[in-house]
């Protein structure tokens, strides 16, 4: 698992994530912690190396 940190784009809250490296590519929506507003996130792993961490809104 790897701590990954960004901001919230509704609340510019930083939030703490841990991602898990074993699944390549992700796609996944998640509340913020701090908002509750969904974020997509989009996650991708070479190896255990993060290459792509993108956040998109719903609006």
């Amino acid at each position: 698992m790897l701590e990954h940190f960004f901001q919230c784009p509704y609340c510019w809250e930083t939030i703490s994530m841990l991602l898990d490296s074993s699944i390549v590519d992700q796609i996944y929506i998640e509340d913020c912690e701090t908002c509750c507003n969904p974020i997509e996130i989009h996650v991708t792993f070479e190896k255990t190396n993060l290459v792509l961490f993108k956040i998109n809104t719903n609006e």
